[in-house]
């Protein structure tokens, strides 16, 4: 897509895309990721639907998850047709921590993305992310694919990948689990769905 068929409306803050299930852009004012970033009652709702691990672990999101994989943050209910107002679980963690990136989306290759490091599409540990293209990640990508435990290479795609481990993350804090079931459980719901797992 061109920036051409995504004009930015006179006069209105900085835009931003981002991407949500369907690929379609859907522009996010950085009026409204200030306010969302800095009101504690929309970052408490966040916090408590990402398991936070080790600062070198990935943080799964346990709520809602697109079809992409990538964790859906409702930050507010706005009016209107489309769900304006959910953002990738991702970009909230990452502008959390960094603060706002103008042009963050997919308009254009050359538009910055945030790219998994972990290739892992729930985590949202904002050191697990880094800025780059459309271009670097799908190289990144078609590099790390097959990878027998890559995150990428899962048998039940990225979607299904991020699904499994949100579950058996929730399964286990209802049923009181301690830090290291939880782990157990999280390794058990990643095996299964890797490749070498079928034989």
């Amino acid at each position: 897509m061109t920036a051409a068929l995504f004009p930015r409306p006179e006069g209105t803050d900085t835009q931003q895309l981002s991407l949500l299930g369907d690929p379609r852009p859907v522009r996010t004012p950085a009026k409204l990721w200030r306010i969302w970033l800095t009101d504690p009652t929309t970052r408490q709702r966040f916090e408590i639907k990402r398991y936070r691990r080790g600062t070198d672990q990935c943080w799964p999101w346990i709520g809602a998850i697109s079809s992409t994989g990538h964790g859906s943050f409702r930050a507010a209910s706005l009016p209107g047709l489309s769900r304006r107002g959910t953002v990738p679980a991702h970009l909230y963690a990452y502008q959390l921590e960094h603060g706002i990136i103008d042009r963050l989306g997919w308009s254009a290759l050359t538009d910055p993305i945030l790219c998994h490091r972990c290739d892992y599409a729930g985590c949202t540990n904002p050191h697990h992310l880094r800025l780059g293209t459309a271009t670097d990640n799908r190289t990144e990508y078609l590099a790390r694919r097959h990878g027998p435990n890559s995150p990428l290479a899962d048998i039940r795609g990225t979607a299904g990948l991020s699904r499994a481990i949100a579950d058996a993350i929730r399964d286990a804090l209802s049923d009181n689990a301690s830090p290291g079931e939880i782990e157990t459980r999280l390794d058990e719901a990643i095996v299964a769905g890797q490749p070498w797992a079928l034989w």
